[in-house]
């Protein structure tokens, strides 16, 4: 599989809306991109051709990305999980569309197969909804892992991450203002937030879930979160890597859960650097905030809790998926 040539995206030609400041996002198949992976994801669907042995974890932009590349890489990779100390998750588990395909023609990226008792595989991650990568994930028999999060947390997350974002890249030249809190509800609410909108990008997988169950791995946060070690030993066996031995599993499951907690994660010093990476200039602390289940509590009042819930009636709950409140 190589990166090739092909035909570059007018930008100007896709619909666009601005979601803050001056800065605008562009809509492609229904979804919400911004500008700067509109290419790299017109490249993944055009380019991408999955493996059998391939393992994508798919979500929406801050819902447990972080935690799932960690609990994947150590699930797939037991002898090389260590490698989490010294390495970001989000090195050892690319993105396709900010890593992998992030340019054009550039040799293809993959995460370096550790040496394993079992057969080596890649794994990479991607926000792009299922919706535009259809195609692309039913060309071949690789397994998909999906996670989501709580609704009403999603605008939160992403307000700490941008004003995080923009404080590093923006604000020391240009002297610009935090993202405003009630505006990025108000996005989100609307729908025109990055990858969203978040109700249909949840629903593309889950729908594929309930049809192909054996294609893709759908859990939830909050299940994650309150019954660890059940839910990775189901990844585990999902995924073709089960824990094997007659005594010692508990304890080969309860390894890879605490070596993958938050708080054994967030603080190796590659998770606690203000440095960036060069793909996303990001400081590495900011994909780790709290990991806390319920935190909205803190920061929405009734009535904003409410208008998110209807919305969660209307697109989940209307649909059979019993989620979200």
């Amino acid at each position: 599989m190589e990166n090739s040539s092909t035909e570059i995206l007018d930008l100007s030609s896709l619909p666009q809306e601005k979601w803050w400041t001056d800065e605008c996002l562009y809509q492609v198949g229904g979804f919400w991109l911004m500008p700067e992976v509109v290419q790299s994801v017109d490249r993944v669907i055009k380019q991408f051709k999955p493996l059998s042995s391939d393992i994508i974890l798919a979500s929406f932009p801050k819902t447990g990305t972080t935690w799932l590349k960690s609990l994947l890489f150590s699930i797939v990779h037991r002898s090389a999980k260590d490698r989490l100390a010294i390495e970001s998750p989000h090195n050892l588990v690319p993105s396709l569309e900010m890593l992998v395909y992030a340019k054009p023609n550039q040799p293809l990226i993959t995460n370096i197969p550790f040496s394993t008792n079992n057969q080596s595989c890649r794994i990479f991650s991607t926000h792009i909804p299922y919706q535009l990568l259809a195609e692309t994930l039913n060309s071949s028999e690789c397994r998909v892992v999906y996670v989501t999060r709580n609704p009403k947390g999603r605008p939160i997350s992403m307000w700490h991450f941008v004003n995080k974002w923009h404080f590093v890249n923006k604000w020391k030249k240009a002297k610009e203002k935090p993202w405003p809190f009630e505006v990025a509800v108000d996005k989100f609410c609307n729908g025109t937030f990055p990858c969203g909108p978040y109700y249909d990008h949840v629903m593309g997988y889950k729908k594929l879930s309930m049809e192909r169950p054996s294609k893709i791995f759908f859990v939830t946060y909050e299940e994650l979160k309150n019954d660890p070690k059940t839910h990775v030993k189901k990844l585990a066996e999902f995924l073709g890597y089960p824990f094997e031995g007659k005594e010692n599993v508990e304890e080969q499951v309860e390894e890879v859960v605490k070596s993958c907690s938050f708080e054994v994660l967030s603080n190796h010093k590659v998770n606690k650097s203000e440095e960036s990476p060069n793909w996303f200039k990001v400081p590495y602390n900011s994909f780790f905030r709290k990991g806390a289940i319920g935190d909205h509590e803190n920061y929405l009042c009734d009535e904003t809790i409410e208008r998110i819930d209807a919305l969660t009636r209307e697109k989940f709950h209307s649909c059979g998926f019993m989620y979200g409140i």
